[in-house]
C-alpha cells in the first residue's frame, strides 16, 4: 500500500510511506522502483547534530545486505573520508571510508581531469590538501596553475591576500562549494562561498564551484562507483542543492523531510523530486 500526501492546490503529490509497484508514477513521472545504486547526503538525511536519524542505520545496512553500490555525499571539504567515517561511527553508523564522497574529492577529480599533475595554491584543511596530494597535485604558492578555495575553521587574511595576487597573475580560481555559511555552537560562520565572494570582488574573477548544487559532483560520484544515472537514486534534504543537482545529473531524486526543507518549502520551487518521504526510514523498502 502506498500512502500519498495530495496537495492539489500546489501540485505536490508526495509518496509518504509504503511499497510501490513496478509502474509507480509520482507527479506524472515514472520512478525507478529497483535502483541499483544510491547517493545520499549526510547531514539532514543520515545524521543531525552528531546523532543518527531514525532509520539511517537500517538503510545503510540494507544497502550492504543487498549489495547496492552507494556513496554518502557531503559538501564539507574540511575532513578526510577517514575523519567522516569516524564521525559517523560515533553516531552509530557504520560507513566505510570508500563509501564517502566529499566536495574535496570531487574537486581533486575535476582538477586531474582538467590538468593531470598540475599545481595549486590551497586555502583549506586536511580534507582538501590530502585529496589533492593523493591526486598527484603539487601544492605551492609559486606560480600555481590553480587557486583552490575550500572550507577552513580559520580563514587567514594573509592567505586570502596571496590567493588574490595569484589569481591576478593568472591562476585559475576553483572553489569546493558555494555554501556561504557553516554551523557552529555559537552561530553561523563564514564559509567557502562568502570568502569566494570576497576574492571575486577583489579580482573580478568568478570561481568554478565543484560541489553541490553543481551536478558535476554527482557525476564524479557516479564515476567513482561505476554507476549509471538511469539506475541511481539521490536522497537529500535540500531542494536547492541535492534535488536540483540530482535532476540536472539525470538521477531519480528523493527529498526527506528530516533536514532543512519542509513540505511547504517545496511549493516555492519550479521543480519537484520524484518522491518526498518523511525520513530515510521510508526509503528502505525501495532498495
Amino acid at each position: 500500500m502506498t500512502a500519498l500526501l495530495d496537495r492539489p492546490e500546489s501540485g505536490i503529490r508526495a509518496v509518504l510511506s509504503g511499497n510501490t509497484g513496478a509502474d509507480d508514477v509520482v507527479e506524472g513521472r515514472t520512478v525507478r522502483t529497483t535502483p541499483q545504486c544510491w547517493l545520499t547526503d549526510m547531514d539532514g538525511v543520515l545524521v543531525r547534530e552528531e546523532h543518527a536519524l531514525p532509520g539511517a542505520a537500517e538503510f545503510l545496512q540494507c544497502l550492504i545486505d543487498k549489495q547496492r553500490r552507494f556513496l554518502v555525499l557531503t559538501n564539507n571539504s574540511i575532513y578526510t573520508p577517514r575523519d567522516l567515517a569516524a564521525r559517523l561511527a560515533r553516531s552509530g553508523l557504520d560507513v566505510p571510508e570508500s563509501a564517502i564522497w566529499t566536495s574535496a574529492l570531487a574537486t581533486a577529480a575535476f582538477l586531474v581531469d582538467q590538468l593531470p599533475g598540475g599545481s595549486a595554491y590551497v586555502i583549506g584543511e586536511a580534507g582538501l590538501t590530502t585529496a589533492l596530494h593523493e591526486a598527484g597535485y603539487t601544492l605551492t604558492d609559486a606560480g600555481p596553475d590553480f587557486v583552490v578555495l575550500g572550507e577552513t575553521r580559520t580563514y587567514s587574511f594573509e592567505a586570502i591576500t596571496k590567493a588574490i595576487r595569484l589569481i591576478g597573475a593568472g591562476a585559475r580560481f576553483i572553489a569546493t562549494n558555494p555554501d556561504v555559511t557553516g554551523p557552529s555552537a555559537e552561530g553561523p560562520l563564514p564559509a567557502t562561498g562568502s570568502v569566494a565572494a570576497l576574492i571575486t570582488k577583489a579580482t573580478g574573477r568568478e570561481p568554478y564551484f565543484v560541489g553541490k548544487p553543481n551536478p558535476m559532483m554527482f557525476r564524479s560520484a557516479l564515476n567513482r562507483i561505476e554507476a549509471h544515472s538511469e539506475s541511481t537514486v539521490m536522497v537529500g534534504d535540500r531542494m536547492d542543492t541535492d534535488v536540483v543537482a540530482g535532476i540536472e545529473a539525470g538521477l531519480e531524486t528523493i527529498l526527506v523531510l528530516t533536514g532543512s526543507t519542509t513540505i511547504d518549502d517545496v511549493e516555492r520551487y519550479p521543480f519537484r523530486p520524484a518522491r518526498i518521504l518523511p525520513s530515510i526510514a521510508e526509503a528502505i523498502d525501495l532498495i
